[in-house]
């Protein structure tokens, strides 16, 4: 299937590792100039180069704090500068630390605030009005299942998630009379980098061991696995092409069909 993606612009948050990196990789892969935005240049730099060659498409790095809200205008106006337009806007940047409540503590609270939802808040607002100037826009929100199915031990992601899908809704709403639509995509457990710290951050607040952690996750999904990011980035290639325009205002959740109850049945031990 031709998803019609060639020569389109679109921009990638938290683009140079993870799933970021995956979605980049599909949106290239189609024939995008995708710009990748993170704030380690290095390993920014070494992403942009590996997707260009990988691909043949043209993959630039933009580095941007999206913590910073005096980052975010100029780095999108750098990318507007260099391809002339933004099509498509992937807000993947940021993550929320795992754990209970009585373990987090202020700043970890503000982190999930901070990155996961304001930067999602800073780069839509920066986008916005470009796409109004090009008629057309298509932002897709990588959200997380944590908003909608609920666990004790991922209660900031769960948060910031909520409030994510919340952004995505309400903003589909109001600019759909303008030809930009918004989706949210609500990953499940996957196997990124972050993972390995995930697990471990498990097995501490839950009493368990790092290998019965590991095991937690996949045993709550049916297809008994968790997710790989090039599945989540063939996904948001899709959504992100004109073939998935009128899927405005929704969310969209890839997790294997993981039921959370299952993994709250094991309780702290302690």
């Amino acid at each position: 299937m031709d998803l019609r993606l060639k020569d389109k612009v679109a921009l990638v948050t938290g683009g140079s590792m993870g799933i970021g990196k995956a979605i980049a990789r599909s949106l290239a892969g189609e024939g995008c100039k995708v710009a990748i935005c993170a704030r380690g240049e290095d390993r920014l730099r070494a992403a942009s180069e590996e997707l260009q060659r990988d691909t043949g498409s043209e993959v630039a790095p933009f580095v941007a704090d999206l913590t910073r809200a005096e980052d975010v205008e100029p780095m999108v106006n750098a990318v507007v500068e260099r391809f002339g337009r933004i099509d498509i806007l992937v807000n993947n940047a940021g993550s929320a630390p795992g754990g209970v409540l009585e373990r987090l503590s202020e700043e970890e609270w503000a982190q999930a605030l901070q990155l996961k939802f304001m930067g999602y808040v800073r780069c839509t607002k920066a986008v916005i009005p470009h796409m109004r100037r090009q008629g057309k826009g298509r932002v897709v929100n990588l959200i997380g299942n944590d908003g909608v199915k609920h666990s004790y031990w991922e209660i900031a992601p769960g948060a910031a998630n909520a409030a994510g899908q919340n952004l995505t809704t309400s903003l589909a709403g109001q600019y759909a009379k303008e030809n930009i639509t918004f989706v949210a995509v609500n990953p499940g457990p996957v196997r990124t980098e972050r993972w390995d710290g995930l697990v471990q951050a498990m097995a501490r607040d839950m009493n368990i061991t790092v290998d019965e952690a590991s095991r937690l996750a996949p045993s709550s999904i049916p297809l008994g696995r968790i997710c790989e990011p090039e599945e989540v980035g063939n996904l948001c290639a899709y959504l992100a092409s004109d073939l998935a325009h009128y899927v405005n205002g929704t969310m969209i959740e890839i997790d294997g069909g993981q039921q959370k109850p299952l993994m709250d049945a094991v309780r702290d031990r302690g």
